[in-house]
């Protein structure tokens, strides 16, 4: 599967979109760059909640691997977003190109360092990391199915994923949500969240007996894309997802005009719920409109 990105991360081809090494490849050569920002952090987050997902064919018993390749220093919190795939067992290579930041490869991939982080000072020089890399990859997909392969579950669906998500108390700045457990209880709960014209993901992780959270510190008037996902010691079950939208912030009512004069006049309102401070505009109305 493969999804480019900037500041919009954008699924090219799915796990389950080809089933032969021609077809990959002849995608790879039809593949159109996408320039612009780099959102390292919202791309991860992307991949994980979009292209890891049973539907884009991502088996639960099969080893995850994220090959990220990026030529800049990432915009966002791309450190905070990989400790989250990291979390859930998925490993990732990193691979930087010209300006990237070789810390930052550092810190977004998996261990060991020596076999996930790779940097060339040009695209043409990426060629020569395809030999090493490929045999570093399958060799790591051999270890760790051999590993994990009597205490993987394959089950999926209500046996390991959390349903029925309920959004209430919405405000301005919060929210509460609250899903119902799967039949298997996971050892934790990650909730992610952020709006969905773009923006820093945030997360809370619970202890896998709660099953509801309250979300603060929301932007106003925002719509938020939510999932909650239940962990295990070696999977993680299918995210449970939802939208809504923040209320606008709330606005002064009912204003007033009294004690007029000459030269000054006095106004009147009803508070606006959380406002510390107001602004008050005036100007001469023109000649005609109403006074």
């Amino acid at each position: 599967g493969l999804s480019q990105y900037s500041s919009d991360p954008r699924t090219e081809w799915d796990l389950s979109a080809y089933s032969s090494r021609e077809q990959v490849l002849e995608a790879v050569r039809n593949l159109r760059y996408k320039g612009g920002n780099t959102f390292t952090g919202l791309a991860l987050t992307h991949v994980l909640e979009q292209n890891l997902k049973p539907e884009a064919g991502a088996r639960l018993e099969a080893e995850k691997l994220v090959i990220l390749l990026t030529d800049g220093k990432s915009q966002d919190d791309a450190n905070l977003a990989a400790q989250t795939l990291k979390n859930l067992g998925i490993e990732i290579y990193a691979i930087g190109v010209k300006n990237a930041d070789e810390a930052e490869l550092r810190q977004v991939a998996s261990e060991p360092l020596e076999l996930t982080v790779y940097n060339v000072l040009d695209f043409p020089l990426l060629s020569s990391l395809v030999g090493k890399l490929t045999r570093v990859l399958c060799t790591r997909i051999k270890e760790r199915s051999h590993k994990e392969s009597t205490d993987t579950p394959v089950n999926t669906g209500p046996q390991l994923s959390p349903t029925d998500l309920k959004i209430s108390a919405v405000t301005s700045k919060s929210m509460h949500l609250a899903w119902s457990p799967p039949l298997r209880p996971p050892k934790k709960y990650r909730v992610v969240y952020y709006p969905s014209k773009g923006g820093t993901p945030k997360e809370v992780v619970l202890e896998g007996a709660v099953s509801s959270v309250q979300l603060s510190n929301l932007t106003s008037h925002t719509e938020y894309l939510l999932a909650v996902v239940a962990v295990y010691d070696t999977a993680a079950g299918d995210a449970l997802r939802g939208v809504t939208s923040t209320l606008p912030l709330s606005s002064p009512r009912s204003l007033r005009v009294s004690e007029l004069s000459h030269n000054s006049l006095r106004l009147s309102w009803k508070a606006a719920q959380g406002a510390t401070h107001y602004l008050v505009l005036c100007s001469a109305a023109p000649d005609g409109a109403e006074d």
